[in-house]
């Protein structure tokens, strides 16, 4: 469910590209969330709750798990119709010979006419069997029905972990443009120090291949971008291309996120639909149990009909008839023992299943909870290394500009300052993508 890999590709080239900042960072851009009739050429600036709507009302895995919901549903009904009133009709005319054996005269090949008319409504008045098989249909209807409240929940998390890379790409390629425009202004500056002869060329040199630098990498960071719009758009259910692209916005803190487990797990316990899917699938495998014991019992229907026969319609006779079945299967090779171990087994499966899914939630809940509170803590420690680096840059391009420092020595400051700019990127989505972790693992969403 996590998308760090992703984004610890994205971040790779950080350090690189802060081989030269040496002015200080620009003014900031127009805020993404602005509307993008206010900036010329923007793409459509796609909100979390927008992507997660969107989501919910396109993706294509969401889409196939309501249709299996349906499809559950419709095989509940098919299990209750033989429960309800049956109603046939069926007529035939037709022309046959009269020949039987020690007729008088023989074999004749003339025909009469032949005509039949009939109607049966029929009624089933007791079949335990049946009505255990459509109630363990209903309940399997009901797990389909949470397995899709599981889907939904996971797409939601696809989508929310998705929006968060591609919002991070996306400040990631606001880093490479800064150290860009930065590297352009200080290849201006060492220009001149270099034409009036108080710097050496070596340091041209290197100012023209930082900038060099900061030029490719602007190009990845934009091509990693386009790439995690792609997928955002496809986890969304969105067609490629799409012109979308992420607003800077976070989830807000959970409730309880900060508070002890037990709680927490409770909770998660009584929402999670995984759990509610497998104690449906129990109250079927129980009604599967019910109609393999219930396979040796009697079966009772009621039939009446009306018929009209004759040789044909208007030489016919109307009949009336009532008929009571029984049926009883008194022998069928064992197959109902199979069916009932069968269903014990399929019980038992689902108590080892429900067991290891307590454990696992909360070992989900508590890795989710603690994952929360270590990236808060690490966006603070970011946020405090990014000013301390963005004063050292300072600083040194200070005393490059007055002949006391070196290029080396404004270089290692603009590296720590990119990379302490790409840390907060990080640290940002991690706190983002632990509490969409943490709402997946409590059942919210």
């Amino acid at each position: 469910m996590t998308n760090a890999p992703r984004l610890a590709a994205l971040l790779l080239f950080a350090p690189a590209l802060a081989l030269g900042q040496a002015a200080p960072p620009p003014a900031a851009a127009p805020p993404p969330d602005a509307p993008a009739t206010d900036r010329p050429g923007a793409r459509r600036v796609l909100s979390l709750e927008e992507a997660v709507r969107t989501a919910r009302a396109h993706q294509p895995q969401l889409r196939s798990a309501r249709a299996a919901t349906d499809a559950a549903l419709a095989r509940a009904d098919q299990a209750r119709a033989p429960l309800l009133p049956q109603l046939t009709g069926s007529a035939g005319l037709g022309r046959t010979t009269d020949n039987f054996a020690g007729k008088p005269g023989g074999a004749s090949w003339g025909t009469s006419g032949t005509f039949d008319a009939r109607a049966v409504l029929s009624q089933t008045l007791v079949d335990l069997g049946q009505v255990a098989r459509w109630r363990a249909a209903g309940a399997s209807a009901d797990a389909q029905r949470a397995t899709e409240r599981a889907t939904e929940l996971d797409v939601v998390a696809g989508a929310q972990s998705a929006f968060f890379v591609a919002r991070a790409a996306h400040a990631l390629v606001r880093v490479a443009r800064e150290t860009l425009d930065n590297q352009e202004a200080h290849l201006r500056q060492v220009e001149a120090f270099v034409q009036v002869g108080t710097r050496p060329a070596i340091d041209l040199a290197q100012a023209r291949a930082d900038r060099a630098t900061a030029q490719v990498q602007l190009v990845r960071a934009e091509n990693s971008y386009e790439n995690a719009r792609a997928l955002l758009a496809q986890a969304i259910g969105l067609d490629w291309p799409a012109d979308i692209e992420p607003s800077d916005e976070a989830i807000a803190p959970v409730p309880g996120e900060d508070g002890p487990l037990a709680p927490l797990v409770a909770e998660a316990s009584s929402a999670r639909p995984e759990l509610a899917s497998l104690e449906a699938q129990r109250r079927a495998g129980a009604r599967s149990l019910d109609a393999a014991r219930a396979e040796w019992l009697p079966t009772l229907s009621a039939q009446t009909a009306v018929t009209d026969a004759g040789t044909r319609p208007d030489a016919d006779g109307l009949n009336w008839s009532a008929t009571l079945n029984l049926g009883w299967n008194l022998l069928e090779g064992g197959g109902s023992l199979a069916r009932a171990r069968e269903a014990r087994a399929n019980l038992a499966g689902v108590d080892a299943q429900e067991a290891a899914l307590r454990t696992q939630i909360t070992v989900d809940v508590d890795a989710a909870r603690q994952g929360v509170q270590t990236a808060r803590a690490a966006a603070g420690a970011a946020d405090e290394a990014l000013v301390n680096a963005r004063e050292r840059l300072r600083l040194a391009e200070g005393r490059y500009q007055a002949g006391a420092g070196s290029i080396i020595e404004l270089g290692d400051a603009q590296v720590a300052a990119t990379s302490a700019g790409a840390q907060v990127v990080q640290a940002e989505y991690d706190l983002a993508s632990a509490r969409a972790r943490l709402l997946r693992a409590l059942g919210r969403g």
